[in-house]
């Protein structure tokens, strides 16, 4: 159950994603025994134990309505649930009157006296569970929705939750500049076995849009808004769709429909704000743009970048994209201030903290004018060694930046040291060899040159 699968309250914002559950109870009207199964734990998670187990009580008749024949074999995890809730609430008779339950039920259904089993269906609350606590969870959604599929390959459900994890590992593995693998023959086989789930087909018209098949996905699209035109859901995926593909007036349209009916979702706030950035920056490239436009997209994407961190802290990617607005609204001091405050913070992934790192140095380089600030913090990017596209693109700004500098004659003996750096920290040994040396020639007696020369020229000789 919930409590066993180590989902930590640190890696997701309790009541964004109890809002994201309540949600898709509202709008998903089949079966939710899964929704309030999650519920439940997340009900706990925030101290409201009674309210844990009135959702376990509508999951229970949510079991009894779909699957009368198979009350044991789909409550084990409600059952688990309700175990431990009562545990927490020291209503032990309660709780072990369950746990007899579990155990009773896994005897009869493996046929052993040790009642060991594994459930596909239990295997698939597992990974969507799992998908909803963020992206250092999505690899074991994965597997589970694997090993659920061992049993059941044809199980339409399962198909969707793998085909969903692959899609957001994906997203992932760009992230973090790993080997990619396309997601679309999975999202292919789960849109056959479930032709009116919406969200699979927006998920796989956004995957052929990134293998550069845009017109085949639109098809998706549309017939998504056909089919369901007031799902939030889709809408959002839709939304997306139609700003990748610069029709970005269509994809605020969409996403106002959207967050009329969801007003607090973060992703719709997110997104708007994505769309009035988009429109910031073609504007920026008029000669004598409208004033009061312009001002009006600046305070309208500001408005949804802060209710987003307002409501998700974590979601640190969209510091900056505040960030930007600011800097493009030449409010520095506010751009300064929403920088600083997260670089302060230590809670930050490292492919999050690259990026940041990135961002800020940007600002520092192309608003603020200060060349020195943009070196020190793509540096700071680059010796982060996780390797990601952050990290790669703060060391192709820093070695434009130094580059520049070296080969206009201004060069001093740092930035030829800091440009050895860069390649020594990208594996160049060779470059970073020369790089130093020249840093030597211009200062004979800096230890640190020296240093980083002789360990280069011994790496390469050994």
């Amino acid at each position: 159950c919930h409590f066993t699968w180590d989902l930590h309250k640190e890696d997701v914002i309790v009541e964004t994603l109890e809002e994201r559950i309540l949600d898709h109870i509202k709008f998903v009207k089949e079966c939710n025994i899964t929704d309030y199964n999650i519920l439940s734990y997340v009900c706990h998670l925030k101290n409201s134990n009674e309210e844990g187990l009135r959702n376990l009580q509508k999951a229970e008749e949510a079991i009894q309505e779909h699957h009368p024949g198979e009350i044991a074999r789909r409550s084990l995890v409600t059952w688990g649930n309700y175990a431990w809730i009562y545990y927490h609430m020291q209503r032990y008779e309660e709780a072990q009157t369950y746990v007899s339950k579990v155990e009773n039920s896994c005897k009869k259904l493996s046929g052993t006296a040790l009642g060991k089993i594994q459930l596909p269906e239990v295997c698939a609350e597992q990974g969507w569970a799992l998908l909803l606590f963020g992206e250092k969870y999505y690899e074991r959604a994965k597997n589970c929705f694997e090993n659920a599929l061992k049993s059941e390959p044809d199980n339409p459900e399962f198909n969707a939750g793998y085909a969903i994890a692959m899609f957001r590992l994906e997203g992932c593995a760009r992230w973090n500049n790993e080997e990619m693998w396309s997601c679309l023959e999975a999202l292919k086989r789960a849109v056959e076995l479930n032709p009116n789930n919406t969200t699979l087909l927006a998920l796989l018209a956004l995957e052929l849009q990134r293998l550069e098949r845009g017109t085949e996905g639109e098809r998706y699209i549309e017939e998504g808004l056909q089919k369901t035109p007031d799902f939030p859901g889709f809408l959002r995926y839709a939304a997306s769709f139609y700003r990748k593909k610069r029709e970005v007036d269509k994809a605020v349209n969409i996403l106002k429909k959207s967050l009329a009916l969801t007003p607090n979702s973060v992703t719709v706030h997110h997104q708007l704000g994505l769309c009035y950035k988009s429109k910031i920056l073609q504007l920026k490239k008029e000669r004598n743009p409208p004033r009061e436009e312009f001002e009006n997209l600046i305070e309208r994407a500001i408005f949804h970048l802060k209710t987003v961190i307002k409501k998700d802290p974590l979601f640190f990617t969209v510091y900056n994209d505040l960030g930007l607005i600011y800097s493009l609204g030449k409010r520095y001091e506010e751009a300064e201030e929403i920088f600083q405050k997260v670089l302060h913070r230590n809670d930050i992934p490292c492919v999050d903290k690259q990026l940041i790192y990135l961002n800020y140095g940007k600002f520092q380089h192309f608003h603020m004018k200060s060349e020195s600030k943009a070196i020190e913090y793509y540096m700071e990017g680059l010796k982060m060694e996780k390797d990601s596209y952050g990290r790669k693109l703060c060391s192709e700004a820093v070695e434009k930046l130094l580059k520049q500098k070296t080969e206009s004659g201004l060069g001093h003996a740092t930035d030829f040291g800091t440009l050895g750096l860069v390649h020594k920290l990208n594996g160049k040994k060779q470059e970073a060899i020369e790089c130093y040396q020249k840093a030597i020639a211009l200062d004979p007696n800096n230890q640190e040159y020296l240093n980083a020369l002789a360990e280069l020229q011994l790496s390469i000789s050994s």
